[in-house]
Parts: C-alpha cells; structure tokens; sequence
C-alpha cells in the first residue's frame, strides 16, 4: 500500500468510505493488512477504520476537517507562543547575540525535523492521534506513555499560564487604579481574579468541540505579543543606558504623582565608564549561567501534542500541506522571539533581569504603555491555556475512554475538571511550578525528541516502508539529543534546588 494512499484513503479526516469506491477493493481485505498479529491490534484499529458492516460509527476525533490554513497556523503559532518569550532577553544576555541566534536557529530547524518524523510515522498509517501512534509503536505501554506525558507536560503548562494570571493581573489593576497595595478590595485578590478568568473566558472557549474554531482566538492572542514586540522595540529607542531606577524610598509614589514628579534613583555607585561597559552589546558570551539558558531556548517551540489535532482538523489534509503550516508557524515564531529578545536585550543589555517586564518596572512601575504590554501578555496566555487544554482532554479520552463516540456530557466534564483541579493547584499550591518544572523537563524533550524519532524508527519498518540507514542514524541521534536536554535539564533543577536559588528563567 502506497503511503499516499495510507494517508489520503484510509483516513481522509473522518471519511473513510471513500477508501472501498476510490480503489474498488474490500474493506474487510484491507483491516486484514493493516492490523496487528495480536488481538488487541485489531481492537485498537477499529478506532479509526470502519467496523465489518461498512459503518463507522462517530468518534471524537472522526469529523471532516474545515479549518482553514491561515487559521491553522495561528492555532499551532499561538501553540507555540508562550510565556517564555519573557525570558529570552536574559538568555540572550547569557549566550550574546551569535551564540543565541545559533542556539534559536538550531532548536527551530530541530523541532520542525521533529514534527516531519511525527507527520511521516503519522501518514505512513493513517493515524492523526499521538497515543495511538504510541500504540501502534509499542501497543498499549506506548500508547499510555504518550497521553501521560502529554497530560503532565500540558497541564504544567497552563497552571505557569494560569500563575502569571493570578499573581502579574493584581499588579495591572493597582496599577491601574492607583490603589493601596494594602488594602483588602476583592478585585486585587489574584485568587478570586483567576477563578473569574478561568469560569468567564476559558472555560467557554474550552466548550469548542473542534479545536479549528480557536483560530480566531489564537490570532487575536498573536496580535498581543506583536503588540508586546512592538513596545519593546519602542523602548529600546526611548530608555537610554545606562537607565535610571524609579525610586524605591519614595513613599508616595505610587499614588501617582504625574510622571514628572517621580523620582530616580541615579546613584548606583559605578563610575561612568564602567557604566558605558555595561552597555555594550556581546556577541559570544559564557558564564556561569549561559548552560542554564540551554534549555529555555530547547523548549521554546514546544507544540507537538497540538500538531496531531491540529492536522486533523486541517481542510484537505495532507502531510506536506500540514508540515508548510508547521514551518511557516515555527518561522513566524522564530523571527518574533528573536526580535523580542534582541530588542530587550539591547536596552538593558547584562541587567535585563529573567522576566523581561521586571526590567521596565525598575524605571516607572506606571508607565502606561508597559501596563498595556502586560494586559496584552495577559490577554495571550490566558488565550492559550484552551488551545493546550484541548490535547489533553483527547489523552483523557484516549486512555480511558478510547471506543466511545463523542458525547457533549463527557466533553464538557472533562474540561470543568481539568479546569478546576488546575485552579486548586494555582491557588493553594504556589510552589507547584517547581514540581512541573520536572515533569516539563521529562515530558517535553519526551514528546519533542524522543517519541518522534522512536516511533519513526519503531513503525516505518513495520509497515514496510523503506528506512534508509542515514534515516535510521538521524532519528536515533534525535532521541539521543532528546535525552541529552532532559538530563542537562533535570540536573540545573537539582542545582538550583540544593543550592536554594533559582538560576532558569521563563518557560513555555
């Protein structure tokens, strides 16, 4: 069987009938070649090929595919698009300029190699669900390997997403309202606020049966962070370095004076050349934190459990159609990362500190364009906890409940859950982002490197496909990479941790 065909008939997006009128062969014929030698096999596939009498019944990844390719770019773009973006300028500051372009440009390349291995392996057996390629690799341990690592590395992401919502949206309402950070209104309590977010924009944005209609969402949420790059391009050529520090003695400022009546702290105690020395640009640095940055950069395009859904519900899809929405999602997020981290970087040079909007906050914790930027970076993320939400609901699915149809009842109810023991873990465990701070560094160089390139290795044979030996040396050197990030990851967590200081900046 031709891959083309594998890809296009067995799995047209939910229309499998036409495969019987197209190539006027048997259906029974062709579950017997593409089934596994075990029971369980043949169970597994009728998931995904219709049942003995010609019918298939609805299943929740089993509809025609309508989204279109703009907006599937900026659902997998806003996939990408996370809080780390805060942190590069400090990578950058820890890298200079060459080595953090290298490091960007080389994690790109990899991440959009990574998604080919898993489009390949996904087109070679008509299959568009990361467990059951699991599956099909390893039976029912890969399968359940894969939907918890996607269930863990997703819901760390949107409980740091739902983080940044409770503790930065107090700050922008103060701020705001010029308010007493002391005082007890209802509607400076990030507790209450996150809940209030999460019940009145998430929680109906997660209700969406097709991930496709998110793509409004996700482009609205992109244009926050070009609006964010924008500002910081902006500054850069507003803040002259060495800059001066708003005042921290100054008791009444933050009553809001006028901008004119703030005062600065000008006094840091370094002579005026060695202050020009601090704002000079580096192109090639290494110090004691440049190894810590390795890793921020290595997940910064961490989208692969949306890609799958995603291509799933692409119109007319084909494996080189959703592998130009990768690149081109990847390729937008590379120049905005990079511009965002060369402008930040820039302006504060070595004292940008690891969450780039701090940095502002040294010179006027009011200034209104930069509270602007942060309600716009509030705005993205909380626009992106529903497109990551969405794969892991499908794991949830997938292992529990992997032969039923699509039921609005359970649909909803796995999202409500989801939702609310996110939210419990938000506010009354704080500390918890440690905690997924280790399971993203296990689960994402997993579903990054590792999973694609085994299950490339595991299933292209099997489905007698030609592998060439170059192929086979590439994959397995992928998933040595993979390891390779998880250690180095997992070894500065326990750094920081015995040493009780915390060096990585930003996540995804």
């Amino acid at each position: 069987m031709e891959p083309a065909e594998s890809e296009m008939n067995i799995l047209s997006n939910g229309k499998p009938h036409d495969l019987g009128d197209d190539m006027g062969v048997p259906m029974k014929t062709l579950l017997a070649e593409d089934q596994f030698d075990d029971p369980e096999g043949a169970l597994e596939s009728e998931e995904f090929l219709p049942n003995t009498h010609g019918k298939k019944p609805t299943r929740f990844t089993d509809f025609e595919g309508k989204t279109s390719f703009g907006m599937s770019v900026f659902n997998l773009g806003n996939a990408i698009m996370g809080s780390g973006i805060l942190g590069l300028a400090y990578a950058m500051a820890n890298t200079g300029i060459l080595l953090f372009l290298f490091l960007l440009t080389a994690v790109a390349a990899l991440s959009s190699y990574s998604i080919h291995l898993l489009l390949k392996s996904s087109g070679i057996v008509g299959i568009r669900s990361y467990e059951q390629l699991g599956y099909r690799a390893f039976g029912t341990p890969g399968k359940m390997a894969a939907g918890i690592a996607i269930t863990l590395q997703n819901i760390g992401a949107m409980s740091s997403y739902l983080y940044i919502v409770k503790s930065e949206l107090p700050l922008v309402i103060q701020a705001f309202l010029k308010a007493d950070p002391n005082s007890d209104l209802w509607y400076l309590n990030g507790n209450y606020l996150v809940i209030m977010v999460s019940a009145s924009v998430i929680l109906p944005l997660a209700l969406m049966k097709r991930l496709g209609y998110l793509g409004y969402t996700s482009g609205f949420s992109l244009s926050c962070m070009v609006f964010f790059l924008s500002a910081v391009t902006y500054k850069k050529f507003q803040i002259t370095c060495p800059f001066e520090e708003f005042s921290t003695n100054s008791t009444a400022a933050h009553l809001g004076l006028n901008d004119s009546s703030l005062v600065h702290d000008y006094s840091d105690g370094l002579p005026h050349e060695d202050k020009d020395s601090h704002c000079t640009p580096r192109m090639f640095t290494i110090n004691s934190q440049t190894a810590y940055t390795i890793p921020i950069l290595a997940f910064a395009f961490v989208c692969h459990p949306e890609v799958l859904p995603i291509y799933t519900e692409l119109r007319n899809p084909t494996k080189k159609k959703m592998q130009k929405v990768s690149n081109i999602s990847i390729l937008l997020m590379y120049t905005m990362y990079f511009l965002a981290a060369l402008f930040g970087y820039l302006t504060f040079y070595g004292k940008v500190e690891p969450e780039l909007l701090h940095t502002y906050n040294r010179i006027d914790p009011y200034d209104t364009l930069i509270l602007c930027v942060r309600v716009a970076v509030l705005t993205a993320v909380t626009l992106t906890v529903p497109i990551v939400l969405f794969p892991v609901r499908r794991a949830i699915q997938e292992m529990l409940f992997p032969s039923k149809s699509f039921n609005w009842l359970r649909h909803v109810s796995i999202a409500f859950v989801l939702l609310t023991f996110i939210n419990m873990l938000v506010i009354f465990a704080p500390n918890i982002l440690g905690i997924f701070g280790i399971i993203g560094a296990t689960s994402a160089p997993c579903l990054i490197f590792i999973f694609p390139a085994v299950f490339y290795i595991r299933i292209v044979p099997r489905e007698d496909e030609p592998m060439t030996s170059t192929s086979k040396i590439l994959a397995t050197c992928f998933a040595a990479l993979g390891i390779s990030f998880m250690v180095m990851s997992l070894s500065f967590i326990f750094i920081d941790w015995t040493s009780g200081t915390s060096q990585v900046a930003g996540g995804h």
